[in-house]
């Protein structure tokens, strides 16, 4: 039967007819509906990990336990996972292992526009692209087969629009795949410098037969249409390139991204007047066609940022500025990025801008902070950063400049890679104030459960973090808990923390407005009142509810769900709650 599915959706229906047993992975946009479809079938394991090192980790051990496995992340996760899956490189599979990357051209929703093809090529790993959703289901049961055949991790590398765009899969009977046998083999998995100097070697010689078998696989074909251009393009590059152009080009679809198929492409390249390379982000395969004598266009036409169009492709490779859409002359209206109404970091931010703090800032809804009229954070480096970073400013500037510095971090974030920036703090004698913006949830991703929920990815109840409990544990003496929408005492709460001289942690806790629980507490909404002064106080709170016609505000009540934050922040009592 067919059917209409996601890529991610696909990959996860790939993993299944596959015969995977185990998935470890970490939410991250663009990857994270592939784990949340794999929990549609009840026989594989799966899990959502601390973070993407643990989650590799997992796959690995399952996959040296004789079962095919999955991890799944985004390009930045990748970043995290990569000391376990540069060994993995090494010590090969028992059971198939494939891990699936997902870049972020565009950064829809990410902090850099990372090529994650950089990193088959750094671990010698065999990558393969799929560019719709139907080749992400059959790369996926490929990827298997190639490697348990060649005993190698293999890498499935997505993209925004081929993770998040449908098209029709064609769903196929599960394939029973047994545990393979375990056995006693240090000198495969025990990578100690006289074991991995041998498998080194090994991977050597892996490399030189994935470069054959990528010369003759059906993965890498060529389309010919009697052009004398050709197009070599591979993801959903090569899905825009043949919409832009049809039948006025020949083309050499790549799928196996890393190796590349040298004999081939040099044959492909022979045949054309021009030939052009059409790739988002880095120049990856015109740099190694280039290094291997191949004359082609590619980046000097083509921006290295962002994602192309169809428009785009057309006007490099056949100069023609036709449009295929209608351009409206008005200017589109902005819409920036914002909290949801009833946020519970809203309140969080609207003190810290008051008492003027530098602010060391996460990865997160929360760094939504940054925006006006909040305007808070600071910095935003990667998971984890805000405390350790912020633990170098206070080393770098002083007691003093310490008064005026917090860290904010997520509670699923915290988990992630903030615990150890924690226990640095401690260890080495800082005096940092550390706010954990618990709102009971991985918000930013979907509303992924994480340790700190007491829940598993199957809803299933598990034990649940204490972080009251894991702050002192790690010697951190003043842990308060306080609640961000009570302004006047959280803003009592941080100007006493900061000033000690000794770490310390705030829980600002209130649950996400988003959760089915807080959707039933919060009811009704606010109005505005005759006792308005005009002072717009509120409006610094950067409410999408909240708006100004003229020199009046309103509330929109279609926006607003009763949250009540406003109601704390007005000095004249002049907004009030209706209940429904």
């Amino acid at each position: 039967m067919k059917k209409l599915m996601l890529g991610n959706e696909a990959v996860a229906r790939g993993a299944y007819e596959a015969g995977v047993s185990v998935v470890s992975s970490y939410p991250g946009t663009p990857s994270t509906e592939i784990t949340e479809n794999i929990v549609k079938y009840d026989d594989i394991y799966v899990e959502w990990a601390p973070n993407e090192k643990v989650a590799a980790e997992v796959a690995i051990g399952a996959s040296i336990a004789g079962a095919r496995s999955m991890s799944c992340m985004k390009h930045v996760g990748l970043n995290v996972m990569a000391d376990p899956v540069f060994t993995a490189s090494y010590t090969g599979v028992n059971g198939g292992l494939v891990l699936c990357v997902a870049d972020d051209q565009g950064m829809h929703s990410s902090q850099n526009e990372q090529d994650s093809r950089h990193y088959a090529k750094a671990s010698k790993i065999l990558m393969l692209e799929p560019s719709d959703s139907g080749e992400c289901k059959e790369f996926t049961k490929t990827a298997y087969e190639l490697s348990e055949k060649y005993d190698t991790p293999v890498f499935l590398r997505l993209s925004t629009r081929v993770s998040h765009s449908q098209s029709l899969v064609e769903e196929e009977e599960k394939q029973e795949v047994a545990l393979k046998d375990y056995e006693k083999n240090p000198q495969k998995y025990v990578m100690m410098p006289g074991n991995a100097i041998k498998r080194h070697v090994v991977v050597e010689d892996r490399i030189n037969a994935l470069k054959e078998m990528a010369e003759t696989s059906p993965l890498n074909r060529v389309e010919e249409n009697g052009s004398k251009i050709g197009i070599i393009a591979g993801g959903i590059a090569y899905m825009y390139a043949k919409e832009a152009l049809g039948d006025k080009a020949d083309y050499l679809k790549i799928g196996i991204v890393y190796p590349l198929p040298e004999k081939k492409i040099k044959e492909f390249a022979s045949k054309y007047d021009k030939v052009f390379v059409i790739e988002e982000l880095d120049p990856v395969i015109e740099d190694f066609c280039k290094s291997v004598g191949v004359d082609v266009i590619g980046k000097d036409v083509f921006t290295l940022q962002g994602e192309y169009t169809p428009s785009m492709i057309k006007k490099a490779v056949l100069d023609t500025d036709a449009p295929e859409f209608d351009v409206i002359d008005e200017p589109t209206p902005v819409r920036p990025p914002v909290m949801c109404a009833g946020c519970p970091h809203r309140g969080t931010f609207y003190v810290l801008k008051k008492l003027g703090l530098v602010v060391s800032g996460d990865i997160g809804c929360y760094t939504l902070g940054a925006t006006p009229p909040l305007q808070s954070v600071d910095t935003t480096i990667c998971m984890g950063a805000s405390i350790s970073a912020a633990h170098g400013m206070a080393k770098a500037r002083g007691a003093e400049f310490n008064k005026k510095l917090v860290s904010v971090i997520g509670d699923s974030t915290f988990m992630h890679s903030g615990i150890t920036g924690l226990v640095d703090i401690v260890y080495n004698k800082g005096n940092n104030t550390v706010i954990i913006l618990d709102n009971s949830i991985t918000g930013m991703t979907g509303h992924q459960d994480n340790p700190t929920t007491g829940y598993t990815i199957r809803k299933e109840e598990t034990k649940q973090v204490n972080l009251i409990t894991l702050c002192k544990s790690i010697g951190v003496e003043h842990v308060v808990v306080a609640d961000p929408f009570d302004v006047k005492n959280f803003e009592k709460v941080v100007k006493e923390e900061v000033e000690r001289e000794e770490p310390s942690v705030i829980i600002a806790q209130r649950p996400c407005a988003l959760l089915p629980n807080m959707r039933k507490k919060y009811s009704g909404h606010c109005h505005i009142t005759d006792k308005c002064k005009k002072c717009k106080m509120c409006m610094k709170l950067g409410c999408p509810a909240i708006s100004l016609d003229g020199d009046t505000v309103k509330i929109d009540t279609t926006q607003c769900n009763g949250c009540g934050l406003c109601t704390n922040v007005c000095p004249f009592g002049a907004i009030e709650k209706e209940e429904k």
